[in-house]
C-alpha cells in the first residue's frame, strides 16, 4: 500500500497527494503552462518544472466559464490546465487508466465537479485521471494566425502528459482509455480522428455525442459577433487584451442572443451554443463520422451510447416541456432533419404532439443519431464498437425527465449520493438505479480493462445494443425509426445559410 501522504516523482517534479477511501489523490498538477498573457489563444505550452515537492490537494482553477451557471465558487487563477489523477496504488503497476473529459456545452464545465468523484472506479482497479482544458472562446473561438479547436490540442497534451507520467501513478501508459460525455464525448470523437493524438490512447468511451460542429465561415461570423459583445476587435492580439472572464460573459450574452441570428447561422443559432469545434482541416481536418466511415481514420474499440429521452432535459430545464407549437416542431424538422424526415417522423409517430416531435428530432440531430452513426463508422472503420441506450428514468419531477441528457453519469461514477445524482434519483435512490448503476460502472471497467463492456459488439447488420433499465437487455437498436431516417444522411458542420 501507500503512505499516509503519497508522493510521486513526475517528469516536471515530485508531487505530495493525499489518502481518500483508500485511494491515492492527487489534484491540480499542472500539464501545461497557464495559456494567458503571450500563450493566449495558442497551442498549449509544456509545464515548467519545480524543485522541492509540490502540495497537489486541491483543484485547479476553473477555465472561465459560460452560460446559466451558478456562482463560480472556486479561485479565479490562470493555472487552468491541470488534471488530477485517482489511483488504487501509486506502487503498482499495469493497471489500466480512464482519462475523463468532462461535459459542458463546450463553454463550461471542470474536473473538479462531485458527479466526477473518480473513488469508486479507482477501487474498481482503475487509475482515473480527470482533465481541465480550455472552454468557450478560449478554447474554440476562431481566429486568424492562432490554432484552431484549441480545447483539443490541451486534451491531447494532457494525454501526452499521461503518457510520459502514469506508470509512476501505477498506471499502464500502454492501456489508456480516453472517456466523455457530451462536449466529452465530442471531444474523444475528435480525438479518434486527429494525427495528432495517435498512439495516446488504446480505446475510447462516448457517451452522448454531440453533432455540433462548425465550418470555418461561421465560426469566423461568431468570433466577430464575441468581439462586438466583449467592446474589441476580433483579432487574437485584440482578444488576447480581454478580460478572459469578460469575454466568458460575452460568450453567455451571445447565447442569449442566438435566436437573432437564425436567419444566417440557421443550426448552429438554434443549437444554444456558438463556441463549438470547428472543421478547420488542420486541428480537425474533418467530421469524425466521414474520417472514419472513409477509412481516413483507423478505428478503436469504442463504446458509444445515449440515452433514451436526451432532449428532454434542456425542453424541462427551460420550462418549455408540453408547451412547444407545431411551428416550432416544423423549424425544428426543418433546420436539423434529413429532407425526407417530416413524412418518416408523422408516420412513426401519428399521435405525437408538437413538443413530442420537437423532442425526438432534437434528441435524435443532436445526440442519439451521432452516437448511432459514430458506433457504425468506428465498425466501418476496422474498430469494434459497443453501444448502448439508457432507457432508465429519472425520478425527479414525477418522473418528467425520463432517460435524459446527463443521466448516465451518476451511474457510471456511482455518484448516485452528489448534487446532481440526487438530484436525478432521489435520496436514496431506488434499487434499480443503484443496480443500473453497478452495471455500467462494470461496463467501463472491464472495457477499459479488456476492451469488451459485457454484451456483444455492435455491427450495422445485427445493430445489438445494450438497453439498461430496471431490467437490462440486448436487443436490436431501439430507435430503429430514427436510424432509417437518418440513413444515407451524413452528418454535417453547421454552415452558414
Amino acid at each position: 500500500m501507500f503512505e499516509h501522504q503519497p508522493v510521486v516523482r513526475t517528469t516536471e517534479g515530485t508531487v505530495r497527494g493525499f489518502v481518500d477511501r483508500a485511494t491515492a489523490v492527487f489534484r491540480g498538477i499542472p500539464y501545461a503552462r497557464p495559456p494567458v498573457g503571450a500563450l493566449r489563444f495558442r497551442a498549449p505550452a509544456p509545464p515548467e518544472r519545480w524543485e522541492g515537492v509540490r502540495a497537489a490537494c486541491e483543484f485547479g482553477p476553473r477555465v472561465p466559464q459560460s452560460g446559466p451557471l451558478p456562482a463560480d465558487p472556486s479561485p479565479r487563477g490562470t493555472d487552468w490546465l491541470t488534471l488530477n489523477v485517482c489511483t488504487p496504488d501509486p506502487g503498482r503497476a499495469g493497471l489500466a487508466v480512464l482519462v475523463w473529459l468532462h461535459g459542458g456545452g463546450y463553454i463550461s464545465g471542470n474536473s473538479g465537479d462531485p458527479l466526477y468523484d473518480p473513488v469508486a472506479l479507482a477501487r474498481a482497479g482503475l487509475v482515473v485521471v480527470s482533465v481541465n482544458y480550455r472552454v468557450g472562446a478560449e478554447g474554440f473561438a476562431h481566429l486568424d494566425g492562432v490554432p484552431a479547436n484549441r480545447a483539443f490540442l490541451d486534451q491531447i497534451a494532457a494525454l501526452t502528459w499521461v503518457r510520459h507520467n502514469i506508470a509512476r501513478f501505477g498506471g499502464d501508459p500502454d492501456r489508456v482509455t480516453v472517456a466523455g460525455q457530451s462536449a466529452g464525448a465530442g471531444s474523444v470523437a475528435a480525438l479518434l480522428t486527429m494525427d495528432r493524438a495517435r498512439g495516446l490512447f488504446r480505446r475510447a468511451i462516448a457517451h452522448s455525442v454531440p453533432g455540433n460542429l462548425c465550418t470555418p465561415a461561421l465560426a469566423s461570423e461568431v468570433t466577430v459577433e464575441l468581439a462586438r459583445l466583449a467592446g474589441t476587435a476580433p483579432t487574437a492580439a485584440a482578444l488576447a487584451e480581454t478580460d478572459p472572464w469578460r469575454l466568458a460573459a460575452a460568450v453567455t450574452d451571445l447565447g442569449t442572443a442566438l435566436p437573432q441570428y437564425l436567419p444566417r447561422w440557421g443550426r448552429l443559432a438554434a443549437s444554444g451554443i456558438a463556441t463549438v469545434p470547428v472543421v478547420d482541416g488542420d486541428v480537425l481536418p474533418s467530421a469524425p463520422w466521414s474520417a472514419l466511415a472513409s477509412r481516413r481514420a483507423e478505428g478503436v474499440d469504442l463504446l458509444v451510447g445515449h440515452t433514451r429521452d436526451e432532449f428532454r432535459l434542456f425542453s424541462v430545464l427551460s420550462g418549455r416541456h408540453g408547451t412547444f407549437t407545431g411551428e416550432e416542431a416544423r423549424r425544428c424538422l426543418e433546420l436539423f432533419a434529413p429532407p425526407s424526415a417530416p413524412a418518416g417522423y408523422d408516420a412513426a409517430r401519428p399521435n405525437a404532439t408538437p413538443s413530442d416531435l420537437l423532442e425526438a428530432v432534437s434528441s435524435d440531430a443532436l445526440f442519439r443519431i451521432p452516437s448511432l452513426h459514430l458506433a457504425e463508422a468506428n465498425a466501418t472503420g476496422g474498430g469494434t464498437s459497443y453501444l448502448f441506450e439508457l432507457a432508465l428514468s429519472a425520478r425527479a419531477m414525477d418522473g418528467a425527465l425520463g432517460a435524459c441528457h446527463g443521466l448516465d453519469l451518476p451511474l457510471a461514477f456511482a455518484t448516485l449520493n452528489s448534487p446532481m445524482g440526487a438530484h436525478f434519483l432521489g435520496t436514496p435512490p431506488a434499487p434499480e438505479a443503484v443496480q443500473a448503476s453497478r452495471e455500467l460502472q462494470e461496463a467501463w471497467a472491464r472495457f477499459t480493462t479488456t476492451g469488451d463492456p459485457g454484451w456483444p459488439a455492435f455491427n450495422p447488420s445485427h445493430q445489438l445494443t445494450r438497453i439498461l433499465d430496471t431490467t437490462s437487455t440486448t436487443a436490436r437498436y431501439p430507435q430503429q425509426t430514427s436510424r432509417d431516417i437518418w440513413a444515407g444522411h451524413p452528418l454535417t458542420a453547421y454552415d452558414l445559410l
